[in-house]
């Protein structure tokens, strides 16, 4: 046997092995069904995934025509977590859309008006149904709504924890509505939440929020506070693995730091304590404009820039143990210098324009910040 066909044998029983891991299932399952098994606690949406729901109420309403129409309609895929309970990892919009319109409060978010159970608008195939709740439809598309099947796709308890990680991963990273760290958020809880609360707790401390004050209220609402705690640490700790794209490399660290099985070292108590004197820093020289570019005029401008945001925050590490916050002297001395620098044209050169997010330029601009630094203290 040559070595090609030795490799191929190879590859075969690697594939093989991987298949014996998974274990599915599939299941022809009403709504009414899921309904019952959502109120019992057999259903399970996790209140981090609860928060992702982004159906306005006329996709949910033309959902509901599709259902009672009969239009064929896409599997949904659950985790076995043990016999009998599921939890729910892709169909969020289509099970939560039924819940809502048969009056289920799956999150915070439903308006009180429609915390009965909402009235459909944007039918466009029977406008006729625009207007009515589920009770006062006419009992025959109750009964539709209620015996209308969906096929349910189980991942088995007994399937390998890292595939039912993958699975996840890879049926949510194609959607367009979920922003990366939304769904970092909901696929790095199968590996272990303990990082992903680390981060979102961190996205709490008062300091951090008042630096990134004039981050917008979109990225806010796409967990971009949190997408920025973990581009601190994915750039202090994983640097040298950057290459031209952050995001597949805040995936990378992420799921590095939660997989138990690769043994990666985050020390919680020291880094909760680097990342708090950063910030603290940080709040007490520039505060708001932490973050902030200066215009031609040398005024700041009320915006964040993820090139500051990296150039500030990691170019004060190698000196974090020698300021004093206490010293007020100290601080006044930091803050003159670090808006000289953000008026320095070379280092507006290198923190606008084009062609900035490669690994030679991010050194750059933290060697600017830490170079600057190193001359004060």
């Amino acid at each position: 046997m040559d070595d090609i066909q030795v490799k191929g044998m190879d590859l075969i029983h690697a594939v093989d092995d991987k298949v014996k891991q998974v274990r599915t299932r599939s299941l022809d399952i009403s709504f009414n069904e899921l309904l019952d098994m959502y109120n019992n606690g057999e259903l399970i949406i996790d209140p981090e995934y609860q928060r992702l729901f982004r159906w306005g109420k006329d996709k949910q309403s033309r959902f509901m025509e599709s259902l009672i129409i009969e239009l064929p309609i896409p599997p949904i895929f659950v985790l076995e977590r043990t016999e009998g309970i599921y939890e729910l990892i892709d169909g969020l919009q289509r099970v939560t859309s039924y819940l809502h319109f048969r009056g289920k409060q799956t999150n915070d978010s439903i308006p009180e008006e429609d915390k009965g159970g909402f009235r459909l608008e944007g039918c466009d195939i029977v406008k006729e149904l625009n207007g009515y709740n589920y009770e006062e439809l006419p009992n025959p598309l109750k009964i539709k709504l209620k015996r209308n099947f969906i096929r349910v796709e189980v991942l088995r308890k007994e399937s390998d924890s890292r595939l039912r990680f993958y699975m996840f991963k890879r049926l949510n990273t194609g959607g367009e509505e979920l922003s990366p760290q939304e769904i970092r958020n909901c696929i790095m809880r199968l590996l272990s939440p303990e990082f992903n609360d680390f981060i979102i707790e961190m996205s709490l401390n008062p300091d951090f929020k008042k630096c990134i004050s004039n981050i917008s209220d979109d990225k806010l609402e796409a967990k971009g506070d949190q997408e920025l705690v973990l581009r601190f640490f994915t750039f202090k700790n994983y640097r040298d693995r950057y290459r031209h794209d952050v995001n597949p490399l805040m995936d990378e660290y992420m799921e590095a730091v939660s997989d138990p099985t690769l043994n990666v070292i985050f020390d919680y108590a020291t880094e909760k304590l680097i990342f708090e004197k950063t910030f603290k820093v940080l709040a007490l020289t520039l505060g708001e404009y932490a973050f902030a570019r200066t215009n031609a005029n040398n005024n700041f401008v009320a915006s964040l820039s993820p090139y500051h945001f990296e150039a500030f925050t990691l170019g004060i590490q190698d000196y974090l143990d020698k300021i004093d916050e206490d010293n007020l002297g100290m601080v006044s001395t930091l803050k003159d210098m670090f808006i000289e620098i953000k008026n320095d044209q070379r280092f507006k050169a290198l923190t606008t324009g084009g062609g900035k997010n490669t690994a030679r330029e991010l050194n750059n601009r933290i060697s600017a910040v830490a170079d600057k630094v190193a001359n004060v203290l």
